[in-house]
């Protein structure tokens, strides 16, 4: 009796590890697997080889947003490239400082203004066409939680270069005429910009860091600053 059984068991076990063997791998359903199309960024940002003489003030913000489009490995579900089109702007804030944005010189200047009528807050406001490209990896690809992390670079056109001055006022901070003026001009500034970025998070928030390789304003034309930002992503859909 006992030998039976030993022998039924032993056919029992092989045909269980046949079966095993014959089984065909699981195939993961990417059909709705959250791809973050749209990325929406809110940051500060700053200039980097800022000359002591120019000075910012205020919180300067960086306002960004993207809709990419993204392709999973094939191989690794949780790793994907992605890339698309988006908008991206930079709002420097300055107090007391003329920002020569359409001045008839050879490059731009940023003066200081205190000790005259000048315009108590200026902002420099510059925006970009941009075609970021980026690597990604996603803990869980299927719900789209968990950690999240992406590296890359973008490309971009500028778009629109202006400032905005707000209240003009006196030597004394008086405030003479509680008007608004803006000058626009592309003149002094790079055209096409290259930065890097990279991303991390949980979910759908992140935080992210740009940095320009490529300066702000042409070779001569003014100073030699890279724009930075750091701040946080809301990603979706």
């Amino acid at each position: 009796m006992k030998k039976i059984l030993s022998f039924v068991l032993s056919i029992s076990l092989m045909a269980t590890s046949l079966l095993a063997q014959d089984k065909p791998k699981q195939k993961i359903d990417m059909s709705n697997r959250p791809n973050d199309h749209f990325l929406l960024q809110f940051g500060y940002t700053s200039w980097a080889g800022k000359p002591d003489s120019l000075t910012t003030s205020g919180l300067s913000k960086s306002i960004n947003a993207y809709f990419m489009f993204d392709f999973p490995f094939k191989t690794n579900p949780k790793l994907s490239m992605a890339f698309g089109p988006g908008i991206s702007t930079d709002h420097i804030l300055f107090t007391k400082t003329n920002v020569g944005i359409k001045d008839q010189t050879s490059s731009i200047f940023f003066t200081n203004v205190s000790d005259t009528n000048h315009f108590k807050k200026t902002k420099l406001a510059t925006a970009y066409f941009e075609a970021p490209i980026e690597f990604r990896f996603s803990a869980d690809p299927i719900n789209g939680k968990g950690l999240k992390a992406a590296i890359g670079v973008k490309v971009g056109t500028m778009i629109n270069a202006h400032t905005r001055n707000t209240k003009f006022s006196n030597r004394s901070n008086n405030v003479i005429n509680d008007y608004t003026m803006k000058e626009a001009s592309k003149k002094f500034f790079n055209s096409t910009r290259l930065s890097g970025m990279a991303r991390i998070g949980i979910g759908h928030f992140s935080i992210y860091g740009s940095y320009q390789f490529t300066t702000l304003f042409k070779d001569g034309q003014g100073p030699e600053v890279r724009p930075f930002s750091i701040g946080l992503t809301l990603s979706g859909l």
